[in-house]
């Protein structure tokens, strides 16, 4: 169906397709073993990209994970490394990671840490992977204290987004993906936007052409905004690199945390970015219509636009430990208009507190 280039320090391709996954002979390379980390619910599909992949010169080890953020611990990745220690893999081998953005996270960083790195591949089965962790070279883990406070940047050597692999997941699970789908919309590429108002139930329809081209767009926002800065370096005055991308994340990762990783990603992600435009409207001038309209697109995809569970306080402490805060300053991706992102550098504690609670308030 289409191919997104990345062009990082080391391009890569995304393929989006139905079907995608065959493919994967031809990616082996001179692997002689191949390690399939998959999330356990994913089993069938493990075994079919291992019935890819193996062959008499090839030898497949599948390693099994949770499912979900409880794959992204220390105990997890110990695992990992002692399940390839005992196979003998060398630096010549490959791993695959199968499974939601936690999986492709987990495999990517057990790539990047074994022998100093080693060959990745992902295949992303959620929307949410395909449209966000596997794109862009970031890989993690969690610690009790945070969101991916541990990780690298190990470029996969490519990704295969199968369309077909969406079929079975939940509505929910459809609905999380779609926040980083709009997050596209709201901080650069409008006709998502378009494309979501027209036909929110088509937007949501995993079978439907529009959808399609919803991960189509927003893999080539990320593809974008990584190749012009791979590491998350370049902010500096109006001109803002790889944050863009963080749009809606600093309270979510801290709702996130703070909800034990029960909450979805992209619905905690939804409600950071409706914090996100309260700030804006404060500091930034977003107008009253467009911060309704920000809410009514999260609600059209079945995405949470208020919160208040959590006590201010203690979601203020999780966000200093944000990885995305330089020194004590919280930073925020805010936005003028749609389209029209900007910088939300240390905002008064005031207005930070009057904000959350008007998450909660409406």
């Amino acid at each position: 169906m289409s191919t997104v280039r990345v062009n990082a320090e080391r391009p890569y391709s995304v393929e989006i397709d139905y079907g995608a996954i065959n493919k994967l002979p031809g990616l082996v390379g001179q692997a002689s073993r191949v390690a399939v980390i998959y999330g356990e619910p994913l089993a069938e599909a493990a075994l079919e990209v291992s019935r890819l992949v193996g062959s008499g010169e090839v030898s497949v080890l599948g390693v099994g994970v949770p499912t979900g953020e409880a794959a992204k611990t220390t105990d997890i990745l110990i695992d990992c490394w002692r399940a390839l220690a005992r196979a003998g893999f060398t630096r010549s081998d490959l791993i695959i990671g199968v499974g939601g953005g936690a999986t492709t996270d987990l495999a990517g960083f057990v790539a990047a840490s074994w022998l100093r790195g080693v060959s990745y591949l992902s295949v992303p089965t959620t929307v949410l992977g395909m449209v966000d962790a596997a794109v862009g070279g970031k890989t993690g883990i969690d610690l009790p204290e945070g969101k991916n406070l541990v990780g690298a940047f190990h470029e996969p050597r490519a990704v295969l987004a199968d369309l077909d692999l969406l079929r079975t997941l939940p509505d929910r699970e459809v609905s999380s993906g779609l926040a980083e789908v709009v997050k596209a919309g709201f901080v650069r590429d409008e006709r998502i936007l378009s494309l979501i108002r027209e036909h929110p139930d088509g937007a949501r329809d995993v079978t439907s052409a529009r959808h399609a081209e919803l991960i189509r767009r927003a893999v080539q926002f990320k593809a974008d905004v990584v190749a012009d800065d791979l590491r998350e370096v370049t902010s500096v005055g109006e001109r803002i690199g790889r944050e863009l991308l963080n749009f809606g994340h600093t309270l979510g990762h801290a709702i996130e945390a703070w909800e034990n990783y029960q909450l979805r990603h992209g619905e905690a992600v939804a409600l950071g970015m409706v914090f996100a435009g309260y700030l804006s409207r404060r500091l930034l001038g977003l107008s009253d219509a467009a911060v309704a309209d920000l809410r009514d697109y999260l609600e059209m995809l079945g995405l949470p636009v208020e919160y208040s569970a959590a006590p201010w306080p203690q979601l203020r402490e999780l966000m200093a430990r944000d990885k995305k805060a330089r020194g004590s300053s919280l930073r925020f991706v805010g936005l003028r208009a749609f389209g029209e992102p900007a910088m939300i550098v240390a905002p008064s504690e005031r207005i930070l507190a009057e904000c959350y609670a008007q998450l909660g308030s409406q």
